[in-house]
C-alpha cells in the first residue's frame, strides 16, 4: 500500500500554513509556503498569508 501526500505544514516552526507539496518552495529537503519562511525570515518579513503571524 502506498500513500500520496498532497499537503504538508510549512517547515517554518512558527508558521501555521499548510502548503501543497507540488507548489511549495523546496529548500534543504524541506517544504515552505513562502520565500520568507524558506530564507528563515532573514529580513524580518512574515509569510503574509491570512491568519499567519510568523516572522521566524
Amino acid at each position: 500500500m502506498s500513500v500520496t501526500i498532497e499537503s504538508v505544514k510549512c517547515a517554518c516552526p512558527d508558521c501555521v500554513c499548510v502548503v501543497s507539496v507540488s507548489n511549495g518552495i523546496k529548500k534543504d529537503g524541506r517544504i515552505y509556503c513562502d520565500d520568507a519562511c524558506a530564507t528563515h525570515h532573514k529580513d524580518g518579513a512574515g509569510c503574509h498569508h491570512a491568519g499567519c503571524a510568523c516572522h521566524g
